[in-house]
């Protein structure tokens, strides 16, 4: 006889799809495996699809260590246009021209993102001040001063460049607390064109892989033994955190 799936404990890797929250994510964890001791490490905007680390039973200890390690994102930007959120579900707020640039171009101003910074975190963001979330502030025309935040970007590399469509695939390495739809909107400002992100996918969370990651849908139809075999042991991916 199988153990009940409430018994169960470790980390679940799920791919997240576009338009729901993490938070939604972790509910319907929840009822899938009929527990309520489920979190999540790392959230993703509902913009963003991929890797989202959901933790079950006591492995919501390790929630600290594995939302600090760094991340690898693919996404897209378009330059020429900037948004009030810095990405494609936002209002078009400036529409500018857009310099002839080749990929080399493109990669040499990508490529002085590199390294230590600071990033001023944007309005439309879950970051709060005082207790209230930025983006509550923002839906209300309110921009407050925010104090910009130390970063590290090992990669941003040019994955694919269409000078007719001014748009860009990209894949990027980054340190936690890193807003990607910002540093596409830096970048535009860099250029003098502006830019917003269009899509974004996170591929990896520290030695943690989308390859190994199931769909909630495909998590339905899994019985008891698959999902065991799907939980990753803390021990594996945090062997410092005892039980």
């Amino acid at each position: 006889m199988e153990k009940k799936i409430a018994d169960y404990e470790g980390i679940l890797l799920i791919d997240k799809a576009q338009g729901c929250t993490s938070h939604d994510v972790v509910n319907d964890v929840r009822h899938i495996l009929k527990m309520r001791a489920v979190g999540h490490a790392g959230t993703l905007d509902p913009l963003a699809t991929g890797l989202l680390i959901i933790l079950v039973g006591k492995a919501t200890k390790a929630s600290q260590y594995l939302m600090s390690v760094d991340k690898v994102y693919e996404g897209s930007f378009k330059l020429g246009e900037e948004t009030n959120t810095q990405d494609s579900e936002g209002e078009l707020v400036a529409s500018l021209p857009v310099p002839a640039l080749s990929g080399e171009d493109l990669k040499k101003q990508m490529a002085s993102f590199l390294g230590d910074q600071y990033q001023t975190p944007p309005m439309f963001s879950a970051k709060k001040i005082n207790g209230v979330p930025l983006y509550k502030l923002a839906r209300k025309g309110q921009e407050i001063e925010r104090e910009p935040r130390f970063i590290r970007i090992s990669k941003f590399e040019l994955l694919d460049w269409n000078s007719e469509s001014k748009e860009a695939k990209f894949r990027i390495d980054c340190s936690k607390g890193t807003y990607v739809r910002t540093v596409c909107h830096d970048l535009g400002k860099r250029i003098g064109c502006g830019a917003h992100m269009t899509s974004l996918r996170r591929v990896k969370s520290g030695q943690l892989d989308i390859s190994d990651a199931v769909s909630i849908e495909e998590l339905k139809e899994m019985p008891p033994s698959a999902v065991r075999k799907a939980l990753i042991p803390v021990s594996t991916a945090v062997p410092s955190i005892a039980f």
